[in-house]
């Protein structure tokens, strides 16, 4: 199923705003059908033509038609089976992640970086080191080093000397903590937000990452140098080179340069010496970048190219030599309504930190929507408790506190002290989930993972867009499923009824001009040329042609009318012969045909030719006597007022 196009949702609009949301149209058996209901299903299969009234009433029609089938289905239970029920779950896990993300606060996002592409920012910083499995004491420490730091500041201390007597950055010792140019994007978003919110010349108040704490100080800024798209020859340097062999390989990469200058193959050469494995395969083309993604000396190489196709001189870096090339230069035009670049964008934040940011705005949003509401009870007892299961030891007796104790609760779900156990039994034996995090932390994780799940099992009821889309994939499978029961099934199968009705209706069964042929399809001219001389030779080999074609050629045996059989033009079809090629443009094979015998004259076809047409005749026979059925168990009442409303 797919969702209902951007034109189809403005028509529908324009409809709902000159008919009313919820004007009856027609009824079915005491079920109500809206115009609003009719005009979602009606623009999404007819946006590409003017309504007319005529329009309208034939796929009203239809429509009712429809109702009646899932009506029926749903009489006959058939969407109690297991099999329905599967298919819908997975339909609903399929579709669910498109609608559990706040798309408002992406789009923010999205524009903010967009904007924000516009300046690249020089920054210096102070960044003092959390251990990956920090406990709350390294915590504690590194924080009040940081304090440290920003209290030297704030007393007019050089930030350069501050930055060497605090920063744990290993190259403050030489940088006094200035690390370039940065532009949206690069750093996680808490940091990126100090840096882009700091006038020049200041610095930002302590900030937190997952790292550790930072301290920028802006130091400039200039016009966004926008993103490079380029491929290199990397000769890189192995841990153990001395001087000489660095040196060894300067000299490999001028050479190299030398070449390319002469009119060398990049791609040749990178296939012949880069030690990028990565960009390598690719013909050295890299990932395309920004500022503040690459060491300093690459950066600026890159972005002092002039055009595309551009060659640098070999550059130095401390992984070796690079030589690289431009490809494509997209400029940083900060165009918020460019869709393209929108996209582009998108795709990197949902990559991001800024995803985990949106989540975070949309459970604001979900704690509102499932009436979350907190309980009181002893947090202490609670957090010793939640220690006491992380480390497998004897779980306390509280007289305030049990496993029914509630904590919190959504609109219809009571979340007690025995779910959040559950929850930290299956998280304690994941180290990185629960380090460097206090009890108070782990249990709003907790409140934020059963708010989503609680979002989720009744994303219905919250969202109308995933309801109509759910609704529209469970009546579309019970519609095949009772065509399938009711229809088709028994059309196929019931010999007695289809000989009945051919015998009723031969008069509608016969053959125009025809001929017994076998039609071929070669893979392309040459093929077509070399089968057509075999053909000629034999044609009764047709089969062993084919088995031995390695798929050059197929082919079917059969009789057809003269209209169906692929001809270039007029043919006079005779016995023995090979028609002219013909060319299919869309992809290029080429069709012919062996002319076994030739039948002129119209003729009736026997049953066994006719079957097919039999079938499909029969079961608009049986569909239509079982529409007749329906529309007596369930009475039609078409509200004509509101169906020649649609029209104004």
């Amino acid at each position: 199923m797919t969702v209902i196009s951007k034109a189809a949702v403005a028509s529908l609009l324009i409809f709902m705003t000159a008919t009313g949301n919820a004007q009856q149209l027609f009824t079915y058996g005491g079920k109500t059908v809206t115009t609003s209901e009719f005009l979602k299903a009606y623009n999404k299969n007819n946006s590409d033509s003017k309504p007319t009234e005529k329009s309208y009433r034939d796929y009203l029609e239809l429509y009712i038609r429809f109702k009646l089938k899932v009506q029926a289905a749903l009489d006959s239970k058939l969407d109690t089976t297991n099999n329905q029920r599967v298919e819908l779950q997975g339909f609903r896990n399929q579709i669910m992640d498109s609608y559990v993300r706040d798309e408002a606060s992406i789009n923010e996002l999205t524009s903010q970086a967009i904007t924000r592409s516009r300046k690249d920012i020089q920054i210096a910083h102070i960044f003092v080191a959390t251990p990956k499995e920090a406990t709350e004491a390294d915590i504690k420490k590194a924080q009040e080093k940081i304090n440290a730091a920003w209290s030297q500041l704030q007393k007019g201390q050089d930030f350069g000397k501050v930055a060497i007597n605090y920063s744990d950055d290993p190259s403050v010792s030489t940088n006094k903590g200035e690390i370039g140019y940065i532009t949206s994007l690069v750093l996680p978003h808490e940091l990126e937000n100090a840096v882009y919110n700091t006038p020049t010349g200041k610095y930002s108040a302590p900030v937190r990452s997952k790292a550790g704490f930072h301290i920028f100080k802006k130091l400039g800024e200039r016009e966004g140098l926008g993103r490079m798209k380029v491929a290199q020859i990397l000769l890189a340097f192995k841990p153990d080179d001395t001087d000489a062999l660095k040196e060894a390989t300067r000299k490999r990469a001028d050479s190299i340069y030398n070449v390319l200058t002469n009119g060398s193959d990049f791609k040749v050469l990178v296939t012949q010496f880069s030690d990028d494995n990565i960009s390598w395969r690719t013909g050295g083309e890299m990932m395309e970048f920004g500022v503040g993604e690459y060491e300093l000396p690459f950066e600026n190489a890159v972005f002092a190219l002039k055009k595309d196709g551009d060659i640098s001189k070999p550059l130095l870096t401390s992984y070796g030599y690079h030589i690289v090339k431009r490809l494509q230069w997209k400029p940083a035009t900060g165009d918020t309504a460019d869709a393209q670049l929108r996209d582009e964008y998108k795709q990197r934040i949902l990559q991001s930190d800024r995803f985990h940011i949106a989540q975070k705005m949309l459970l604001k949003k979900v704690l509102q929507l499932t009436g979350f509401k907190r309980n009181k009870f002893n947090e202490q007892h609670l957090f010793i408790f939640a220690d006491s299961v992380l480390e497998k030891k004897r779980i306390p007796v509280f007289a305030d506190l049990n496993a029914k104790t509630p904590l919190f609760s959504f609109a219809k779900r009571m979340v007690t002290v025995k779910d959040f156990q559950e929850n930290l039994e299956n998280i304690r034996s994941f180290e990185s989930m629960r380090f460097g995090k206090t009890k108070a932390q782990l249990f709003e994780e907790f409140i934020e993972v059963s708010a989503f799940d609680y979002y989720r099992q009744h994303l219905e009821t919250f969202n109308k867009e995933f309801a109509h889309q759910l609704n529209e994939f469970k009546e579309g499978n019970l519609l095949f499923e009772i065509m399938q029961r009711k229809i088709w099934d028994p059309a196929s199968t019931d010999s007695a009824g289809l000989m009945k009705y051919y015998t009723a209706h031969k008069d509608k069964y016969w053959w125009d001009a025809s001929a017994d042929a076998v039609i071929f399809t070669a893979t392309n001219e040459q093929a077509a040329e070399e089968f057509r001389t075999k053909i000629k030779e034999n044609y009764r080999d047709w089969k062993k042609l084919i088995d031995n074609s390695g798929g050059q050629l197929q082919g079917d045996s059969g009789r057809y009318e003269l209209a169906q059989i692929p001809v270039a033009g007029r043919t006079n079809f005779t016995e023995g012969l090979v028609t002219a090629n013909v060319k299919n443009e869309t992809d290029n094979t080429v069709a012919f045909a062996y002319i076994i015998k030739v039948y002129p004259n119209r003729e009736m076809r026997g049953f066994a030719d006719a079957r097919g047409f039999v079938i499909n005749d029969y079961q608009l026979d049986l569909e239509e006597k079982w529409i007749a059925e329906l529309k007596k168990k369930y009475p039609v009442k078409i509200n004509e007022a509101a169906l020649k409303g649609l029209v104004k």
